[in-house]
């Protein structure tokens, strides 16, 4: 029996990261949905599936799960649309609410978000959020090390995150280090007065339940061309450093007395490992 998997969203993060896989599983069938028929039947003729004109529409398919790829700042009323139908399963893209882009997320989205998510709730409806950088080799690699050499608990974090990969990087944080139940955060004064889409440097700390503590910066400075993201995590017996997408990271164990540094192999790029994480990601959901 077929999954009926819908797609709410049709444009560059479905083509590029997700209709490709789901395409080639033979249990799959497909189903989109967006504001205007283009991009929609577009992918249907590629990839197969059919298309549908509105959330009442898709509701009749009863899916077995929505994957909402809408664009952040349009995905607030894409979910409450969805909503209003009781869908089984919801599975959004990140930030789930973003009315100014990824990089200007503000307490109203928060907000926002939370009402959603107690709606789906209420519902009956199960919520995922992709979080694909979990599933990069070295990020798995890291989570192996740490088991492996048992290096215990986790006692501070420090991150530093272009707003491209700021919800990836929260979320390595708490992977590695647990849920964080005290925050406090400042913002730089650069931008203030220069618009609501003018992004500014947020810098916080924090501390999580098990007592560690952390610092994150989060800006839209770093060059693309350079990592994107570093993030240094010292735990009760060894220290792991990890940057960029399925870049280079380095090891202390504090038991022994080498410096390791491991890096991929130089046959693929950045970009290869973060979509090949996509393809890993949606096969696990």
């Amino acid at each position: 029996m077929a999954l009926k998997i819908a797609i709410v969203g049709t444009g560059n993060v479905a083509r590029g990261n997700y209709v490709p896989f789901l395409s080639r599983q033979e249990d799959v069938e497909l189903t989109y949905l967006s504001r205007t028929k283009e991009k929609p039947e577009a992918l249907a003729a590629e990839f197969g599936g059919h298309v549908v004109g509105t959330a009442a529409e898709l509701a009749a398919e009863d899916p077995d799960a929505v994957l909402v790829l809408t664009r952040e700042t349009q995905r607030a009323e894409a979910i409450g649309a969805l909503l209003e139908h009781r869908f089984r399963r919801l599975f959004f893209e990140k930030p789930l609410v973003a009315r100014h882009g990824q990089e200007n997320v503000c307490e109203e989205d928060f907000f926002t978000a939370r009402d959603l998510l107690k709606q789906a709730e209420a519902n009956g409806t199960q919520t995922a959020m992709v979080f694909n950088y979990r599933f990069f080799e070295q990020t798995k690699r890291a989570a192996r090390l740490v088991a492996e050499r048992s290096f215990g608990q986790a006692l501070q974090v420090v991150a530093y995150s272009h707003y491209a990969t700021w919800s990836h990087v929260i979320d390595l944080i708490h992977l590695f280090a647990g849920p964080i139940v005290t925050m406090a955060a400042i913002d730089s004064a650069e931008a203030r007065g220069a618009g609501d889409n003018k992004a500014v440097d947020v810098g916080a700390a924090f501390r999580f339940a098990n007592g560690a503590i952390g610092t994150i910066l989060g800006t839209t400075s770093p060059s693309f061309a350079f990592p994107l993201f570093e993030l240094t995590i010292n735990f009760e017996g060894g220290r792991v450093h990890m940057r960029d997408l399925d870049g280079e990271m380095e090891v202390l164990d504090y038991s022994g007395t080498c410096h390791e540094i491991i890096a991929p192999n130089t046959n693929a790029s950045r970009w290869d490992h973060y979509k090949a994480s996509f393809d890993k990601s949606v096969g696990a959901y």
